[in-house]
């Protein structure tokens, strides 16, 4: 690891002052699990480390039936699991922070961390980029070993799968993030906070070298909705979804009035499927909807030299993740 300076600011202005105009000037820490990592393995190599734990007033959780939920950015994934009224109004997203990563990472990593963490992407954590591209620009992705990339959103240069498997819930949910600056505080759809990069200088985030996220916010719950997420893995033990779909469906009696589905572990981006919505909306909740929403789900895709299995296994934990709705949430 290259030595950097380290600093600890007790507010949110003191912080974006401290982090620069550029990535390669510094880089901000929350619960350190994944950037920590990336030092390390010299994947990034920031001049000046800012800590943001001891910033007053972003570790905790609020909630009213009318306001929704606020989720501070410092929150653990854990403390958030476990939170009571997260458990009581959404848990679907209670389920999702406690799938991710290992009880001891879930009460380190934050979940603003989770939200911003980088492609677990082997080409990109062994240094040929964010694109994973040779010296001439060259995928390496597309000539190499692609088992666990994009079939969704890869027509570009990018190729790696969103990272974090709580974005796809959140989103689902109607989330967004807020976002703290030089030039004050923006909010933004979650859905719209990641982007598909098309250079190597870009990142997959809309999020400014000197700003920092501090909260999340999530809509009341509706009375008249069924959720659930359905992750595949290799093990059930700790592991990265090879696919993973996150569904909340609008009722009417019977009918599905609306859905949002949002896939994980197949795309750039969290990966919202209008077709899958489409698919279910105006139907009647059952396993023949399910199975259509699967088919559409991944009637876009396309697979590289070694990964067409994930077409089949997002087109699954579509399926599941419906049926488990219909059951309230249960696989």
């Amino acid at each position: 690891m290259r030595a950097f300076e380290y600093t600890s600011p007790t507010t949110k202005e003191q912080a974006v002052q401290l982090l620069g105009s550029s990535w390669s000037q510094a880089e901000a820490m929350a619960g350190g699990t994944d950037l920590l990592a990336l030092m390390k393995d010299d994947v990034v190599a920031p001049k000046r480390v800012v800590n943001l734990k001891a910033i007053q007033g972003m570790d905790a959780i609020a909630y009213t039936p009318r306001a929704g939920l606020k989720v501070g950015a410092l929150v653990k994934l854990q403390a958030f699991a476990d939170n009571a009224d997260v458990r009581k109004n959404y848990p679907v997203l209670a389920n999702a922070a406690d799938d991710a990563a290992s009880p001891q990472i879930r009460n380190m990593a934050s979940i603003g961390g989770n939200l911003c963490q980088r492609p677990r992407c082997w080409y990109f954590r062994g240094g040929f980029g964010l694109l994973g591209q040779d010296e001439s620009g060259k995928s390496l992705v597309e000539a190499g070993e692609n088992r666990y990339h994009a079939i969704l959103g890869n027509d570009g240069p990018a190729k790696f799968v969103s990272p974090s498997t709580l974005a796809p819930a959140l989103i689902t949910h109607g989330a967004s993030i807020r976002i703290f600056g030089p030039s004050g505080a923006r909010e933004v759809p979650l859905e719209k906070f990641y982007v598909i990069p098309k250079t190597a200088a870009d990142r997959e985030h809309d999020l400014k070298p000197n700003e920092i996220v501090t909260e999340i916010v999530i809509p009341p719950p509706d009375g008249m909705v069924k959720s659930a997420q359905y992750e595949i893995r290799q093990k059930q033990a700790f592991d990265w979804p090879l696919a993973l779909a996150s569904v909340v469906l609008k009722m009417n009696g019977d009918t599905i009035q609306s859905a949002r589905v949002v896939l994980g572990s197949v795309a750039p981006v969290p990966w919202v499927s209008t077709e899958a919505a489409q698919a279910l909306a105006g139907k009647k909740l059952d396993a023949a909807a399910a199975e259509a929403a699967g088919a559409a789900a991944v009637q876009n895709a396309r697979s590289l030299a070694h990964n067409a299995y994930k077409i089949q296994l997002t087109r699954v934990a579509v399926r599941r993740a419906v049926l488990a709705a219909a059951k309230g949430g249960q696989a």
